[in-house]
């Protein structure tokens, strides 16, 4: 039992400084070859703190553990909304930017929605299942929304970009450096994923928890880490629209590409016990949206609305274990 703890433990520090170590690489790599910083922080930075729940994904998939694979999901967003945004608010209220609150969390409402749709939709051996199709339609999604703002993006960087710009970007950074800090990054990711699936699978049939709790908690939890350390750092460097851009575009992944490959992979069965869940989670999604218009010239999330999201939290962590 001990063993299954600390194995636990040692793959979240796997996936963490996998994590950080594979940001750190591709970014060095980026910025060698001038790839504009706003481009790495809508690509790299995003899909690299969302590097654990993928490596899990994969590991969950290939030994056929589907509510690990949701409950992860589900569970870092709920993470993301209510725990990690209410927390960076409290410290400090956090700017909202007019593109965060017009466009990327009503698709966030959206998509969350659309999920418990999919998961109600379709029924394979008697079980409700997300499909290979319906995977392929979430990785459509997921591609859509990803590159629509990496395009905006580039053409408003080639229109305003001088030689100044570029020459300040370039710096003497070691490749050779950079691709081994990947491969690393990758290899730590891989093995973190093993232990935190295998060990924490052990630690639920010991005390006789479903995955799909151990999913929505440890794994959830655990692997959000690397998004709260972010968005906790960015806000305190005053890069609070950074940490919340990270943390929308992190739930958008974790709905559309984490389950999207999952379920490529193998079909999920879908617990229904997961409405529940997908229902909170629109809900908090909704309400996050209602707060950005809440009071004249909106522009912040206050420290009361983060105090409030911490306590849906808390109280959706409890009801989990006492229900």
């Amino acid at each position: 039992m001990i063993i299954d703890i600390l194995m636990t433990i040692v793959g979240f520090i796997f996936l963490i400084f996998g994590a950080d170590i594979l940001i750190k690489g591709a970014s060095n790599i980026a910025k060698k070859f001038h790839i504009p910083e706003i481009i790495i922080g809508l690509t790299i930075v995003c899909v690299g703190t969302s590097m654990p729940e993928i490596f899990i994904t994969l590991t969950s998939a290939i030994k056929g553990h589907s509510d690990l694979i949701i409950g992860n999901a589900i569970g870092s967003n709920l993470c993301n909304i209510l725990l990690i945004l209410g927390l960076i608010s409290v410290i400090k209220p956090v700017k909202i930017e007019k593109d965060i609150k017009r466009i990327h969390l009503p698709i966030a409402v959206f998509a969350t929605v659309f999920v418990l749709i999919l998961g109600n939709l379709s029924i394979g051996s008697g079980k409700f299942v997300l499909s290979t199709y319906e995977g392929i339609i979430l990785l459509v999604l997921f591609a859509i929304y990803f590159s629509y703002p990496i395009i905006i993006a580039i053409k408003d960087i080639l229109k305003s970009s001088n030689e100044k710009t570029i020459k300040k970007n370039r710096q003497d950074i070691s490749v050779i450096k950079a691709l081994i800090c990947i491969i690393s990054g990758i290899v730590l990711l891989k093995y973190g994923g093993d232990f935190v699936v295998d060990y924490a699978s052990n630690i639920a049939l010991r005390f006789n928890i479903s995955e799909r709790i151990i999913g929505l908690t440890i794994v959830a939890i655990g692997t959000a880490l690397p998004e709260l350390i972010t968005s906790i750092i960015a806000t305190i460097e005053k890069d609070a629209p950074l940490a919340l851009g990270n943390l929308i575009g992190s739930c958008m992944l974790n709905l559309w590409l984490i389950l999207g490959i999952g379920s490529i992979i193998t079909p999920l069965v879908f617990s229904i016990e997961f409405n529940f869940n997908l229902v909170l989670l629109s809900f908090a999604t909704l309400v996050v949206w209602l707060f950005s218009y809440a009071g004249k010239e909106k522009d912040h999330f206050s420290r009361f609305e983060g105090a409030v999201l911490l306590l849906i939290f808390f109280v959706y962590i409890t009801r989990l274990f006492v229900a």
